[in-house]
């Protein structure tokens, strides 16, 4: 009679076992996945800071544009 309840005992620590295994792996994949996430954001965030700056240099050389032609076409007052 004593070896039944230290079996049961085995076989539901046996269980728990398993199910912290599984949950270790799982966190594994979950922090694998977040850590591609976090990389994708910044990647993300990096093209949108190059894009505005790119926009930023565009906006510069067509105001610089504008500049010369009026100086030419003398539309601007002095």
């Amino acid at each position: 009679m004593t070896e039944d309840p230290e079996n049961i005992v085995l076989r539901y620590l046996r269980r728990i076992d398993d199910k912290v295994d599984r949950l270790g792996e799982d966190m594994r994949d979950v922090k694998h996945r977040l850590t591609a996430l976090e990389i994708g954001i910044a990647n993300l965030a990096a093209t949108e800071a190059s894009h505005y700056a790119n926009v930023a240099v565009r906006a510069d050389r067509t105001e610089e544009r504008l500049d010369r032609i009026e100086r030419r076409l003398d539309l601007r007052e002095a």
